[in-house]
C-alpha cells in the first residue's frame, strides 16, 4: 500500500468529496419538494392527477439510474436544437446539471413512495381528534397527517437519502469529477487502484455514518414525546 501516494491524493479526493455532498444535498432539496405532491398525486382519486404521478414514479423506479443518466445527458444532444430555442441547451450541456437533475427526478419517485406509505399508514384516530378540534382541509393536513408521516417515513426516507449518496458514484460515468471520477482518474494516470478505491470508500463510508448519524437524532428529536419520563 502506497501510503504516499494516498496523501498526495488526498486533496483531489476531497475535493471530489466535496462534489458528491454538493450534488447529493442539491438532489435532495429539489426531490423532497417534489416528492409530497406526487405522493399527494398518487393518492388522489382524480386521474388527471394519479395516471402522470403513477407513470413517473414506474417509470424512475423501473429503470436503472445508470439508463436515466445517459438519457438525460447523452440524449438530450438529440434535441439540442428544441432545447437551443427554448433557451435550455446552456443547461443540459451542463455534466453537473444533468446529473443533479437526474438524481432528482429519480429520488422524487421513490421519496413519493414511501410518503404515499407513511400518508396512508397515519392512524385513524389522530386524524378524527383533529377533525374534533375543528381542524378540516389543508390545516388538517398540514397540522396532523404530514408531521405524523414524516416521522412514520423518515427511516425508510433516510435509507434513500444514503441510497442516493452512494448512486452519486454514477456521475463520473458523464465526467463530472465527484469522489469517484476523482480516483478514477488518479487511478488512470498511477495504477494505484487499491490505493485510490480504498480511500474512496473510506470517504464514503465517512459520509454515510454522518447521514445516518444524523438521521438517528433527528429521529429521536421528533419522536421524544413517545419517552417515557424517568
Amino acid at each position: 500500500m502506497n501510503w504516499e501516494l494516498i496523501w498526495e491524493s488526498l486533496p483531489k479526493l476531497l475535493e471530489g468529496a466535496g462534489v458528491t455532498v454538493q450534488i447529493t444535498l442539491f438532489s435532495i432539496a429539489i426531490g423532497l419538494l417534489l416528492a409530497v405532491p406526487l405522493a399527494l398525486a398518487r393518492l388522489s382519486s382524480n386521474k388527471l392527477l394519479n395516471w402522470p404521478a403513477t407513470g413517473f414514479v414506474f417509470y424512475f423506479r423501473g429503470t436503472p439510474l445508470l439508463v436515466q443518466l445517459f438519457l438525460i445527458y447523452y440524449g438530450s444532444g438529440q434535441f439540442r436544437e428544441l432545447f437551443s430555442d427554448l433557451g435550455l441547451w446552456t443547461y443540459f450541456r451542463n455534466a453537473w446539471f444533468c446529473a443533479v437533475l437526474t438524481l432528482t427526478l429519480n429520488t422524487a419517485a421513490y421519496s413519493a413512495e414511501i410518503f404515499r406509505g407513511a400518508i396512508q399508514a397515519v392512524p385513524r384516530g389522530e386524524i378524527e381528534a383533529g377533525k374534533a378540534f375543528g381542524m378540516s382541509g389543508w390545516l388538517l393536513f398540514r397540522r396532523v397527517t404530514l408531521p405524523k408521516a414524516f416521522r412514520i417515513a423518515l427511516p425508510a426516507y433516510g435509507n434513500e437519502v444514503v441510497f442516493l449518496l452512494q448512486a452519486t458514484s454514477l456521475v463520473s460515468t458523464i465526467t463530472v469529477i465527484d469522489l469517484t471520477g476523482a480516483a478514477d482518474l488518479i487511478r488512470s494516470k498511477t495504477f494505484a487502484v487499491y490505493e485510490m478505491y480504498l480511500t474512496a470508500a473510506v470517504l464514503y463510508l465517512i459520509m454515510t455514518y454522518v447521514l445516518v448519524y444524523g438521521f438517528r437524532l433527528l429521529e429521536k428529536r421528533l419522536n421524544a414525546y413517545q419517552r417515557r419520563p424517568v
